[in-house]
């Protein structure tokens, strides 16, 4: 499977939206109120749709659902240890982990809808639609909270407010309710999601500074390494232990080493951080997704 070919739109968008930003009039003026559209508007409209529209059997696939929660909760954990590291803390700036932590742990989710259909097909879609469902409120709650708390903001305040996460509890609550979106909707509301990609990956790029990320380059390698290598090593650990068939290890693999979220970019800035390091974070995560992808599906996954 060509992996590039795979990552190649999502690394396109971020680099039309830098060239853009960078050489032309549509500067950071034109994209702040993009960034808001994104954020109030379509992101949460695209994770609603992608949740509800795969119907979730939770009972089914209650082992890998274990699974994926259990190497979620490590992926988080192992990103709010960062500061409290002794040699690594020290060279940490709290702020900048507080909107950075996110990237350790959270995923592209589309880019894990593309890659779940070409590995198994229907059922991977399935298998990969319960893990999103699943695990993206925690995520989004996980992303949050550090930012939050950094800026002395009440948590539960917060989250009541968040339109990501809304979104994502709202969708999961639907789904195990038996909602599907009406038939006349589904064209507008596929739209709708096509354009928060486009536009979330564009606006990640036109915040992007690349000399931020040399600012704090322990922080970065620190959470890029949790999320394309400490993160398929737990993958495969408790495929293992939670005695997983082969195609629900094979998925919870790829699920495991897939680039972070473009909302990343967008939930940072938003909340009054440094978009512009998250936004190289992003991009670089993209481009190691090339290798994390073919370390879990081939080398674990061969194990």
């Amino acid at each position: 499977m060509n992996y590039a070919q795979l990552l190649l739109p999502d690394f396109s968008l971020i680099l039309c939206g830098y060239l853009v930003c960078r050489f032309t009039a549509l500067n950071r003026r034109v994209w702040e109120p993009v960034e808001s559209l994104v954020y109030f508007f379509l992101f949460p409209v695209l994770l609603f749709h992608s949740i509800v529209k795969s119907p979730l059997d939770l009972g089914a696939a209650a082992s890998l659902i274990g699974a994926g929660l259990t190497m979620g909760v490590a992926g988080i954990a192992l990103a709010y240890a960062l500061p409290h590291l002794p040699w690594i803390g020290p060279h940490i700036d709290r702020r900048d982990h507080a909107a950075s932590a996110q990237v350790a742990f959270r995923f592209n989710s589309f880019i894990g809808l593309a890659l779940a259909e070409r590995l198994a097909g229907a059922q991977g879609l399935q298998l990969i639609a319960v893990l999103i469902g699943v695990c993206v409120p925690l995520f989004n709650v996980g992303a949050v909270w550090p930012m939050a708390r950094h800026a002395q903001r009440g948590l539960l305040r917060e989250l009541v407010r968040n339109p990501l996460i809304i979104a994502t509890a709202s969708g999961l609550a639907a789904n195990l309710l038996g909602f599907s979106m009406p038939g006349w909707l589904e064209p507008t509301v596929t739209r709708i999601g096509a354009a928060s990609l486009a536009l979330g990956l564009m606006a990640a790029g036109a915040g992007m500074q690349f000399g931020s990320l040399g600012n704090a380059k322990t922080l970065a390698a620190s959470v890029l390494l949790i999320r394309h290598f400490l993160l398929p090593l737990i993958g495969w650990a408790v495929s293992g232990a939670f005695g997983l068939s082969a195609v629900q290890t094979t998925v919870l693999l790829a699920f495991s080493a897939l680039p972070t979220a473009s909302s990343a970019y967008v939930l940072a800035a938003r909340m009054g951080y440094n978009g512009a390091y998250v936004a190289g974070l992003v991009t670089l995560s993209t481009l190691l997704g090339m290798v994390s992808l073919p370390f879990a599906l081939g080398l674990l996954r061969g194990l």
